[in-house]
């Protein structure tokens, strides 16, 4: 009689082995598989989702928030900035009419002009006016260092109070309260004390 080697049947687990019952696995499948387990899986998700919706929104809400100041601001600069923008847009296109201003001051010292030329000149100076060119600077007035550039002292005067204009060069000119050229003029001082005539 022969020993038949005694191990596992295939019915008795091996030792130190649970059997698979696959209770749990059953259980498992059977959470996922019903329709409360795959609602609450949905509601998981869509709760995942609108969370970050929620997130992509206040980020774009911020930086529109950001845009708009921004753009509030440059619009303020622009409007703050226009009068000075115009003024030194003015300022270029009359600096060189001066030029020819002052031709036709010079021609009237040598007489009046002609008829043709004067409507012209007359034309001309009232064109530059309408663009805010004012000139500035005639004898008698105080002179006031920001305006005028002396070019010379012609000496004492007792009748003057101040230092005053006496003879205008060339005319002063300003847009606005900016000069865009100073006049130049000649001066006379008020008479001291000691060359001031007895009474």
């Amino acid at each position: 009689m022969t020993d038949t080697p005694q191990g596992p049947t295939p019915e008795e687990p091996e030792h130190g082995t649970e059997p698979a019952t696959g209770e749990e696995d059953a259980v498992e499948q059977a959470a996922s598989s019903s329709p409360e387990g795959e609602q609450a899986a949905e509601a998981s998700a869509e709760a995942d989702e609108l969370t970050v919706a929620r997130m992509e929104r206040d980020e774009l809400k911020l930086d529109l928030q950001r845009v708009q100041a921004e753009y509030l601001n440059y619009k303020r600069r622009v409007e703050r900035d226009r009068p000075v923008q115009v003024e030194n847009t003015t300022y270029k296109v009359l600096t060189p009419i001066i030029e020819v201003l002052d031709t036709i001051d010079r021609a009237r010292e040598h007489g009046p002009l002609e008829d043709g030329l004067r409507a012209v000149a007359d034309q001309l100076k009232n064109a530059v006016a309408s663009q805010g060119l004012i000139r500035f600077g005639e004898p008698g007035e105080p002179f006031d260092p920001n305006l005028h550039d002396a070019l010379s002292h012609m000496g004492e005067d007792p009748d003057v109070e101040v230092t005053t204009i006496k003879v205008v060069a060339k005319g002063g000119y300003r847009i606005g309260e900016r000069v865009v050229r100073a006049a130049q003029v000649l001066v006379v001082d008020p008479a001291t004390e000691a060359s001031a005539p007895e009474a």
